[in-house]
């Protein structure tokens, strides 16, 4: 017996190892000078993941700004909004509204404006600062990503001085990426992947 295992052992490739490989969960991370943003990116919101995994790669959002924050409600960032529309936006997306996905506290959703479609603007996100959630974005936006590290400074960054439009006199700058994380990460950052 042992020698057939020596001998199937012997025959293995090099480099293979018998443990299973994990999956990797693509997060999204913003970082800004309050602190670190970590959220996993919904599969099921396949359009909105792609879109930001693509804007990261190309360093899209790292000259812009955390423009609109409002305590109790969100922190809105990637594109300024006007009131004629969103100023800049590359492209728009179609929605992907999901009933399993919910406006929940630390919910990250693709900000739009009034478009008849109520199709989103491909740079602009918000994270929901509201510990109730917000139900009536629900069938309404596009959510496509959960905080699961971070919300402190989230509250951090609706809590600043701010003028009469929401946006902060000091501006909360965005250095935006993905990174891949195993299971057992999000795990211990308190995230259990479903």
């Amino acid at each position: 017996m042992r020698r057939i295992l020596l001998v199937l052992l012997l025959a293995l490739p090099l480099g293979f190892t018998a443990a299973r490989t994990q999956k990797t969960y693509q997060v999204g991370r913003i970082r800004t000078p309050k602190g670190e943003i970590l959220f996993v990116l919904y599969d099921r919101t396949p359009r909105h993941k792609a879109s930001f995994i693509k804007l990261a790669a190309s360093h899209y959002w790292d000259s812009l700004t955390f423009n609109r924050v409002i305590k109790d409600y969100v922190a809105q960032g990637g594109c300024p909004d006007t009131p004629e529309g969103f100023s800049g936006s590359p492209y728009l997306l179609a929605p992907e509204f999901n009933d399993s996905l919910k406006h929940v506290y630390g919910a990250v959703g693709a900000g739009r404006d009034d478009n008849p479609g109520q199709l989103s603007a491909g740079c602009q996100f918000y994270i929901v600062a509201n510990k109730q959630g917000l139900p009536k974005l629900d069938n309404h936006y596009t959510v496509y990503g959960q905080v699961f590290k971070g919300m402190d400074v989230v509250e951090s960054i609706v809590s600043v001085p701010k003028d009469s439009t929401n946006k902060p006199y000091t501006p909360i700058t965005l250095h935006i990426d993905v990174i891949g994380m195993s299971a057992d990460a999000l795990k211990a950052d308190g995230y259990v992947p479903k």
